[in-house]
């Protein structure tokens, strides 16, 4: 395979720790569609430079997306970072290098889900934490699925979130099986209502087919009360068949669900520091983390007032009204793909990020299976994290065990994206591209 070998200290990760990681760099490949022209991400970078400079951080950032409930991939992932090294036999026995001591570690969220063990994850997390880590958690569409779901049960016969538990459908179920294996699975639910009433506790009210699009029209457009209602049609009769598949029963469901919100949402609950510690998007300099993207609404927001503000209303939405989180545009950053379907970004919300100094947003949410990808979303820079960790999505794309990746941003002006399913570390130089008459190596690294 050809490349454009470039000089870039790589982390040092030892050759136990490295799972096929790189050992060489070479200059960012661009395959996408968008950059066809080869002089496409000159222009964007430099118009970008035209608003402001490109500002990094002070410290290095590692962004590590979507573990979805793998731990081991996590913890690969945190070792291919080099801020952090194993000290003993088993790979939860972490420290922090000296950069990973200076520097912040971003998870972007989808730490549920999927994967083989959400709990070891969540644990692991809370463990890089505890050696002393700078970490930022940022919410992801599958972490806020059960937040959703097991706050709305304290919300019963409101017609605007009554049908959010089931909502989550069968993908949870994983989840809850694993809760109740953990924490119930030896409790007598003697004092558990019956299979009906838990029925009535857990689904929506029959009326509510008929009800919600009353409630929703003034917020929802039309086509999209209709794809809610379909998908709820759908989910209705399937999460009790896959409840069952698993093993469990609605009574069981019910004492999980319970027993779920005693850990997450209860002050003193196991796993309360998860959701407490959550925020919508975080930012670096020139680069905003979010978990899947941006939108006109978002970017003027965050334009008009910042970070802190978009984070503020987070939090007040998710605990205060769910229903308005949910269909608006701040939940839009956590599940969008830029489809027809998802809130737009035009160029008028391009030009309102950059008027912050946003040059570039970092999420994950796609997943790629050839490492890093960067793509443009009306010639914004997204650079795109998601490089399929956990065992069980890999296993759909015919991938071998688990993965490890992190993207890397550097103070001296680098962004580096290392994956165990690219040969080599990709390197993203944006000062280079504003060097005339430098041009980019298009077509001679592979995909991207």
């Amino acid at each position: 395979m050809l490349h454009t070998p470039i000089n870039v200290e790589l982390p040092k990760y030892s050759r136990t720790q490295s799972s096929g990681l790189p050992t060489q760099a070479t200059e960012w490949p661009l395959k996408t569609k968008e950059f066809k022209n080869p002089q496409t991400i000159q222009k964007v970078i430099k118009r970008c430079a035209a608003h402001s400079p490109w500002q990094w951080p002070l410290q290095p950032v590692y962004f590590i997306a979507d573990p979805h409930a793998d731990a081991d991939a996590f913890l690969a992932s945190l070792m291919a970072s080099g801020g952090v090294r194993q000290v003993g036999p088993s790979p939860h026995h972490i420290e922090l290098t000296d950069e990973g001591k200076a520097g912040t570690f971003i998870i972007g969220g989808d730490c549920l889900d999927k994967g083989p063990s959400n709990l070891k994850l969540l644990d692991a997390i809370r463990n890089l934490m505890g050696i002393g880590a700078k970490v930022k958690l940022l919410a992801g569409n599958h972490d806020v699925r059960l937040l959703m779901g097991i706050r709305c049960l304290q919300q019963q016969g409101n017609t605007a979130t009554e049908h959010m538990f089931v909502r989550m459908g069968p993908k949870i179920v994983p989840l809850l099986k694993e809760v109740y294996e953990t924490y119930l699975v030896h409790t007598n639910l003697d004092h558990i209502p019956s299979k009906d009433e838990c029925r009535r506790y857990l689904y929506p009210r029959q009326s509510w087919f008929h009800d919600f699009p009353k409630i929703a029209a003034p917020h929802i457009p039309e086509k999209g009360i209709a794809r809610e209602l379909k998908r709820m049609q759908k989910k209705v009769p399937g999460f009790e068949e896959a409840c069952e598949k698993a093993g469990l029963s609605l009574r069981h469901v019910y004492a999980t669900a319970e027993k779920c919100r005693q850990l997450f949402l209860e002050p003193n609950g196991q796993y309360a520091w998860f959701f407490n510690r959550m925020q919508l998007t975080h930012r670096e300099g020139s680069f905003l983390f979010v978990h899947a993207g941006l939108d006109d609404t978002v970017a003027s927001q965050l334009a008009d007032k910042g970070v802190d503000n978009l984070n503020a209303c987070y939090n007040q939405q998710i605990r205060q009204d769910l229903f308005g989180f949910y269909y608006g545009p701040l939940a839009n950053t956590m599940r969008t793909k830029y489809r027809d379907v998802d809130l737009p970004l035009s160029d008028k919300g391009v030009k309102a990020a950059a008027s912050e100094g946003v040059h570039a947003v970092v999420h994950g949410h796609r997943n790629r299976t050839q490492g890093q990808c960067i793509a443009l979303r009306q010639n914004m820079i997204h650079i795109e994290g998601d490089v399929t960790l956990d065992r069980n999505s890999r296993r759909k794309e015919g991938l071998p065990g688990f993965g490890s990746g992190v993207t890397i941003i550097r103070p001296e002006g680098c962004v580096i994206g290392i994956s165990n399913d690219y040969p080599y570390a990709k390197v993203f130089e944006p000062q280079r591209y504003l060097q005339q008459p430098y041009q980019p190596p298009y077509g001679k690294t592979g995909h991207s």
